[in-house]
């Protein structure tokens, strides 16, 4: 619930912001009428940078890989015995 509070408030403020501009002529009103399009793009292009990160960051677990090789082992193992064709090795 605090995260929806959070993102409503940030929402709220953004387009007072931007209502605020509407108003005043700080900026032209044809870039201000831009405004949320451009803040979409900017929040897609932070979005694909944190995935980036996230998978140049990516840890690799041999030790987890090692485990998971012979829980695939015993699985065939198992259904072999149950009579269940798994394919060749």
């Amino acid at each position: 619930m605090k995260h929806i509070v959070k993102i409503m408030t940030l929402l709220v403020a953004i387009t007072a912001v931007w209502i605020s501009l509407l108003q005043t002529a700080v900026i032209p009103r044809s870039h201000t009428w831009l405004l949320p399009l451009y803040f979409i793009v900017s929040l897609g292009c932070y979005g694909l940078f944190m995935v980036g990160v996230g998978l140049m960051q990516f840890p690799t677990c041999p030790q987890e890989a090692i485990l998971l090789q012979q829980d695939v082992i015993e699985a065939k193992e198992f259904l072999k015995q149950k009579g269940v064709d798994v394919g060749s090795d």
